[in-house]
């Protein structure tokens, strides 16, 4: 029988939301250094070439950037907050009978 997750409890999971856009805002200002210091890495080597090629590169990194943070930050709310634990896994049940 699967076990309520704590996120059902709005209280919990307001706490546990606002850390998770907390880890985001971190992060944004994280991408934003690393983006500014790319973008000079690539002067340094390449001097002025295109804005597209700057475009580019600033897009890819904050996108990247961005989206590990947002995929690893759901898999900290999840496992902190029991939900992974109040599925139902019928798969399991057969493999591992004992638990």
């Amino acid at each position: 029988m699967p076990q309520p997750s704590r996120l059902e409890d709005p209280l919990y999971a307001s706490v546990a939301w606002a850390r998770y856009w907390r880890l985001m805002r971190g992060m944004a200002k994280f991408t934003l250094l690393c983006v500014a210091v790319a973008s000079g890495i690539l002067f340094y080597l390449h001097g002025f070439v295109s804005i597209h090629m700057y475009i580019a590169t600033a897009g890819g990194v904050a996108f990247t950037l961005m989206l590990m943070a947002a995929l690893m930050g759901l898999v900290f709310l999840s496992s902190d907050s029991g939900h992974d634990e109040s599925i139902d896994d019928p798969v399991s049940r057969h493999l591992y009978p004992d638990e």
